[in-house]
């Protein structure tokens, strides 16, 4: 990487401006032809400049599949920035990202280490990869019906039992902002020469402040997918994935992009990486200082509100929760008698609050360089008359049992997720599905971990456990019936 990048430059940004200011005539694509072509209601709300910059893959502006100037600039800005040896940008979101680093390290049969509670692109990844997975459940706490990270007790464990994995895969941080040992987990994974695969989604802001969790790459992580839109400053689908090290073959993983990736990559958003990138070289410290100062003062005070629970720790010491971000504010309202679905309803309609993650107990806040002071009043003071009205009322959740997150043990698959996925399938009762092998990728969303995956067994629980999700707001995806009275199973 070169020494000489000016970390004040954006080369993207600074290109496609100057390419929207040439005055030419445009016989490419897109249709809409610098704006000029876009629906007159679009460009009134959204106003001309932007659809001028949506431009194709101009001989100025580089190739994302083989960058030589601009594009290949600013990922190296962005890899210096990040503390990586090298950066691709990826415009089809984080899920490109996890799913290429899957098939870059495993091939079909190939084992891979990683916890229960993965996203759902990891599962894609399974599936169009062919490999197996080797689940651990992560640590459980029943107090706030929350999983934290994997110990690395349970990863040396699972590659002791299965020397031959590939990879080992690690969720840091969690949803909740939770991080496990990663350093003890990438000493472990370097002993075994294995190779350690980080979704670190919500953690691009690590690099960049003393009191954030420590970054997974600087843990030893041979690779990290970021999705810079969560918390950083790039518009939705913005991400990286980065590389340190030499134990991953940058040609397999630049070929597996290329696999996922659109061959008409937006500017718009590849410029958002590079501003953001620029943005946080340059000012970075800052802004997580500022950012870091809300939510310590927003878990303060909502932690002085009877009625409400935040979290600071885990219920007992585990090696699943060594470190906590804390620009997320975690807030237990089940003393209320509401779920989490039930209390983000009402903050939005009553208060205006609008939360990241409702779950059967908690709602989860993301406090960023986006937020202000206001805003964190505003919360602070939707949560203080929620607790009000509710304490009073007492009648937010009946007398409904609480909701626990099933136990997902981490048994042995039946069929690989891509051969499952493949398979013949019939479509069932739910009901009596218990002890099937699934066909399909269930996920309540959110948080969009599955519950169901193709191969596993499905479980009492499971189903139980989808239903009442469901009653309570949340949103299945990936069933085949909406309603979740059915559900496809493999053939048998």
């Amino acid at each position: 990487m070169s020494s000489t990048h000016n970390p004040k430059k954006a080369p993207i940004l600074e290109t496609l401006q100057a390419c929207t200011q040439r005055c030419h005539a445009p016989f490419y694509t897109p249709g809409h032809k610098h704006g000029r072509g876009m629906p007159q209601e679009l460009t009134a709300w959204l106003g001309l400049p932007v659809f001028q910059a949506d431009l194709p893959e101009l001989p100025e502006l580089d190739n994302l599949f083989s960058p030589q100037s601009v594009i290949q600039e600013a990922q190296e800005l962005a890899a210096e920035a990040f503390g990586a040896d090298r950066t691709w940008f990826l415009v089809n979101g984080s899920t490109s990202g996890i799913v290429a680093a899957i098939l870059a390290t495993c091939s079909s049969g190939d084992k891979i280490i990683l916890p229960r509670t993965v996203h759902r692109s990891v599962i894609s990844g399974l599936i169009l990869s062919g490999a197996m997975p080797i689940f651990i459940n992560p640590e459980y706490d029943p107090g706030w019906d929350l999983a934290w990270g994997m110990g690395p007790e349970a990863v040396e464990g699972a590659l002791n039992e299965h020397p031959d994995a590939k990879a080992v895969m690690v969720v840091y941080p969690t949803y909740q902002g939770v991080c496990s040992d990663i350093e003890a987990i990438a000493r472990i994974c370097r002993d075994r020469d294995v190779l350690l695969l980080a979704d670190e989604a919500h953690g691009p802001h690590f690099t960049f402040h003393r009191d954030l969790p420590m970054a997974a790459l600087a843990a030893g992580a041979d690779v990290s997918v970021q999705s810079i839109h969560k918390v950083l400053g790039a518009l939705t689908q913005a991400s990286m994935v980065h590389v340190k090290g030499d134990r991953l073959d940058p040609d397999r993983l630049s070929a597996s992009l290329q696999l996922l990736t659109s061959s008409s990559p937006s500017y718009l958003l590849l410029a958002s990486l590079d501003a953001a990138r620029r943005q946080m070289a340059l000012d970075g410290e800052a802004l997580m200082e500022e950012t870091l100062k809300l939510g310590r003062s927003a878990q303060a005070q909502i932690a002085a509100i009877p009625g409400l629970r935040v979290l600071d720790g885990p219920s007992a010491p585990t090696s699943g929760f060594t470190a906590r971000d804390r620009t997320r504010i975690v807030v237990n309202v089940s003393e209320l008698g509401l779920s989490g679905y039930e209390a983000d309803e009402i903050l939005d309609e009553k208060f205006g609050v609008v939360c990241e993650l409702p779950l059967p107990k908690t709602v989860t806040f993301i406090v960023s360089l986006g937020n202000t002071q206001t805003d964190i009043d505003r919360l602070v003071a939707g949560l203080q008359g929620l607790a009000r009205q509710f304490r009073r009322e007492g009648d937010g959740g009946g007398d409904r049992p609480p909701l626990a997150f099933p136990k997902l043990t981490p048994k042995p698959l039946r069929l690989s997720p891509r051969d499952a996925f493949f398979a013949p399938v019939e479509t069932i009762r739910a009901i009596d599905a218990v002890n099937r092998i699934s066909a399909e990728l269930v996920c309540p969303y959110p948080p969009g971990i599955p519950i169901l995956m193709p191969g596993e067994a499905i479980g009492a629980a499971a189903i139980d456990y989808l239903h009442a999700v469901k009653a309570r707001g949340a949103l299945l995806t990936g069933c085949s019936d909406p309603s979740f009275q059915r559900v496809q199973v493999v053939q048998e």
